[in-house]
């Protein structure tokens, strides 16, 4: 299923084996003028991506071929960095950080409200277009404390070379902090697609907590980011660049 539109425009692809569904959901997104794509499964998901640009995917996770977190996983993997949005019907905190740490960039519980979908896509798109490491341009490394931040494979890289793996989500909450080093940022501000309901949201507690663990294997790197009671978190260093 394809809309096509005279201006240029992000591709949004819809995957999703339940064809009503499906439908609501392209019908819901074609308002915004987005290239609209649809498939029901994995094998066409893969097909679409090897033959279409695809700026962002809405992912249920159940398909009838595969599981969608193995998906996020293989195209982070690839170094794919299309935005993906995963639809599930597990509403736990752990499967949310689960998809987050295999590569997702947002998540929604079924059932969910579709103006909901709609700002959550949008602001992926907006988020995607103001990424740090564009920002930088030819810089490849933002440095911190005693670490540096590999902007092109997104890893941290300690004094001695060693290197340390981030999720996609540790990675984007890591490049929120740089962007703004030494001031306090609201959970709201960290985790703005979820804006609504960061307030009581844990799933960027969890995160800031994993992150912390990889930070602190170096000494003073337990200190870099700090908890602001009451106000949110703060990057506790200077950032430049090389």
């Amino acid at each position: 299923m394809i809309d096509t539109i005279s201006a240029p425009a992000a591709t949004v692809l819809v995957v999703d084996d339940d064809a009503d569904i499906r439908d609501l959901i392209v019908g819901q997104l074609r308002q915004e003028n987005y290239r609209l794509l649809g498939v029901g499964s994995l094998t066409e998901l893969r097909q679409t991506l090897r033959e279409e640009s695809v700026d962002l995917i809405v992912l249920d996770l159940n398909l009838p071929d595969g599981d969608g977190l193995s998906l996020c996983r293989e195209l982070r993997a690839e170094g794919s960095a299309v935005q993906i949005i995963m639809v599930t019907a597990r509403g736990s905190a752990i499967d949310r950080v689960l998809g987050l740490e295999l590569g997702a960039d947002d998540y929604l519980t079924k059932p969910f409200e579709p103006r909901e979908l709609l700002v959550r896509i949008r602001n992926l798109l907006r988020r995607g277009r103001s990424d740090p490491a564009a920002a930088v341009e030819a810089m490849r490394y933002a440095h911190f404390g005693p670490w540096r931040l590999d902007l092109v494979q997104r890893r941290l890289v300690a004094p001695d070379e060693r290197l340390v793996m981030l999720s996609s989500a540790e990675y984007r909450l890591l490049c929120r902090f740089i962007e703004e080093p030494n001031m306090v940022l609201a959970r709201e501000t960290l985790l703005p697609e979820r804006r609504a309901t960061a307030a009581f949201d844990r799933t960027i507690d969890l995160q800031i907590s994993r992150l912390r663990q990889k930070l602190a294997v170096l000494p003073g790197g337990s200190e870099l980011i700090l908890t602001v009671r009451g106000e949110g978190y703060v990057l506790a260093s200077a950032v430049d660049y090389s």
